[in-house]
C-alpha cells in the first residue's frame, strides 16, 4: 500500500483493478480508502484504480488545518491525475471531485458522484433549512469538546454500516478522532468557499456525470442535485432505491454497476 508526500501532506493510497482505463476514487467523511473496496473489486476488469485516504483520515496524516480542508484535499487529489481520469467520489470525496473538475477540467474524463454534500447548492430551499436543523447538534457538540456526541448524531443523519453501538470500538475510535473534521469543512461545503457554484464553473465541465443518490436520502441531497442538474452540461441522475447516504457501502453491486454503465455510455 504505497504512502508519500503529495502536495505537501503525507498520503496513503490503495490501487485495485488492471483495467485499460486509469481512475480516482475519492472516499466519504470519517472514512478511507477501505470503504471504496466494494466497488473497486467489482470493476476491476474495467478500470487500473487508485483510491487515497483524504487528509486527516485513514492512514494519510493528520490534518494540520493549513489553508480551506477541500481545497488541500483537492491539491492532493490532482497529483494523483497526470491525464484524464474517470473520477468516482462519494459524499466529502465528491465534493473534492467536483473541486477537482471546476479547477482542472481537462483532468476529468468522466465522474460519479455518489451523494456529493455541497451543501451551498440548497440554500435557499426548505431541505436546506431541514439540514441546518438535523447538523446543529454535530456542530454543538463539536463545538463543547463532546466529540462521541458529535460522532453518534452525524451517524444517525448519514449513516453507518452498523448502528453506533453495533460497530466495533476501533471503528468508533477512529471515527469520533475525526470528528473535527466535519467542522473543518464546513466553509467548504455550506459556503462553497472553493467557488464551485461561481458563474461559469459547472458550465465549463463537459465531460460526462452521473449523480447516484439513495433512495432514503436526506431531503438536502435532492435539493443539491436539482442545482447541480441544472448547471452541469452532461449529466443524468440514477436512483439507487433502499439505499442511503452509504449507498457505496451498503449496495455496492448496485453502484459498480451503475459506474459500469456510466463508463460504456461514456464510450457509445
Amino acid at each position: 500500500m504505497p504512502e508519500d508526500s503529495r502536495a505537501g501532506i503525507g498520503t496513503h493510497w490503495i490501487n485495485v483493478g488492471q483495467g485499460p482505463r486509469p481512475a480516482l476514487f475519492l472516499h466519504c467523511s470519517l472514512a478511507s480508502s477501505r470503504a471504496l473496496r466494494p466497488v473497486m473489486e467489482r470493476l476491476g476488469t474495467d478500470l487500473s484504480m487508485t483510491a487515497i485516504d483524504l487528509p486527516g483520515h485513514g492512514q494519510s496524516a493528520d490534518w494540520d488545518q493549513s489553508g480551506d480542508f477541500v481545497a488541500r484535499a483537492t491539491d492532493v487529489a490532482e497529483t494523483f491525475c497526470d491525464g484524464p481520469r474517470d473520477i468516482v467520489g462519494h459524499s466529502l470525496g465528491a465534493v473534492v471531485a467536483l473541486s477537482l473538475m471546476v479547477r482542472r477540467p481537462d483532468l476529468v474524463r468522466s465522474a460519479v458522484l455518489v451523494e456529493p454534500v455541497l451543501f451551498a447548492a440548497a440554500k435557499g430551499s426548505d431541505a436546506y433549512r431541514t439540514y441546518q436543523q438535523d447538523h446543529a447538534p454535530i456542530i454543538q457538540a463539536i463545538a463543547s469538546g463532546d466529540a462521541e456526541a458529535a460522532t453518534r448524531a452525524f451517524t444517525g443523519i448519514w449513516g453507518a454500516p452498523q448502528p453506533w453501538d453495533a460497530l466495533p470500538p476501533p471503528v468508533r475510535t477512529a471515527m469520533t478522532d475525526r470528528i473535527p473534521l466535519v467542522a473543518a469543512t464546513e466553509p467548504a461545503l455550506d459556503d462553497d468557499a472553493n467557488g464551485v457554484l461561481a458563474p461559469e464553473r459547472l458550465e465549463a465541465v463537459t465531460a460526462p456525470v452521473m449523480l447516484i443518490r439513495g433512495g432514503r436520502s436526506h431531503p438536502v441531497i435532492p435539493a443539491i442535485f436539482d442545482t447541480l442538474s441544472r448547471r452541469l452540461p452532461n449529466m443524468r441522475i440514477e436512483v439507487v432505491q433502499g439505499a442511503g447516504h452509504m449507498a457505496p457501502i451498503t449496495h455496492p453491486q448496485e453502484v459498480a454497476d451503475l459506474v459500469r454503465a456510466h463508463l460504456e455510455l461514456c464510450d457509445a
